[in-house]
């Protein structure tokens, strides 16, 4: 564990059997680990899971940095019920696992323009968010597409700004609902994410670690329509974001929280090579954080 002060922390995506899968890979550095669910808490005994995990961390210093569960909390489906009773025992376990936040797609109205989701989203999130305030949790979304645009799409509603201003705007906020950030989804939009993140990371409350590397020259050519691929998920260290720029603004702004490294969408360093990408992503990061802290010198 790095004695960096104030340190943003490094962590990595964990899911199935997470205290096994952490003691598997703690040994790497990762600094902080979130557990993340996809839809639904299936049979996950999150108490068992809470000791487990307790168990491997022991005194390393290691951290939870959040929960997370990806689904759609405003459909009308069984597992979209089952995505919004995880919503609430994530947030009911939170302080299990010593963390105070928890991640997941805001959820959207399935195939209507993204501003007629928000009331139900009030509807839904409105209760979960005072259900978290009251447990001194914050709640936080992705802004992830999942193949959605503003017209259409299935899974998330909080996809750029101007989704999150109707959201911020009609959600009452005790000043515990944010973003959970990545620059990856916004450069597929073609969206530059530096000065988006400028601006809006004051609502920033957990950062991803994912980029996408922009193919231009393919863009030029063959257009974004085209047969072509022009974009990729990249694990951080191989895309074009540049990080220390990202983590200076984050720095500006006070933050103190994590950055997780999200994993299994990289097109080269997958299966096989995924932890080798994962481990080349966290040994960049802390790079880009400023690399191995030196005390100043002592002054009289």
């Amino acid at each position: 564990m790095s004695d960096f002060p104030e340190q943003i922390r490094i962590g990595t995506i964990v899911k199935g059997d997470v205290p096994d899968y952490i003691r598997q890979i703690m040994p790497h550095g990762f600094e902080c680990f979130t557990p993340m669910w996809w839809q639904t808490l299936g049979d996950t005994d999150l108490n068992a899971t809470a000791e487990g995990v307790k168990r491997v961390l022991g005194d390393s210093g290691k951290t939870i940095s959040s929960l997370g569960i990806f689904g759609n909390a405003l459909g009308t489906k069984e597992k979209d019920a089952e995505t919004r009773a995880g919503w609430a025992k994530l947030i009911d376990a939170a302080e299990l696992f010593d963390c105070d936040l928890v991640t997941g797609f805001a959820g959207r109205v399935v195939d209507v323009p993204i501003d007629e989701s928000v009331d139900r989203f009030v509807e839904v999130f409105a209760p979960l968010a005072k259900r978290a305030a009251d447990k001194g949790v914050r709640l936080a979304f992705e802004n992830c597409q999942m193949g959605g645009d503003w017209k259409k799409g299935d899974w998330n509603m909080a996809q750029q700004p101007d989704a999150w201003k109707l959201m911020f705007e009609a959600l009452p906020d005790d000043g515990n609902v944010g973003l959970q950030w990545e620059p990856c989804h916004q450069m597929v939009a073609l969206i530059d994410p530096i000065p988006q993140l400028r601006k809006w990371v004051h609502k920033v409350f957990s950062v991803h670690g994912k980029d996408a590397t922009i193919a231009w020259d393919v863009i030029r050519e063959h257009g974004i329509y085209g047969p072509k691929p022009w974009c990729w998920h990249r694990t951080p260290g191989f895309g074009d974001t540049n990080w220390c720029d990202v983590i200076t603004i984050l720095r500006q702004a006070g933050y103190t929280g994590d950055i997780e490294i999200e994993g299994w969408h990289d097109p080269v360093y997958r299966r096989d090579l995924e932890m080798t990408g994962q481990v080349h992503a966290l040994n960049y990061l802390k790079q880009c954080r400023g690399g191995s802290y030196v005390p100043n010198p002592t002054t009289k």
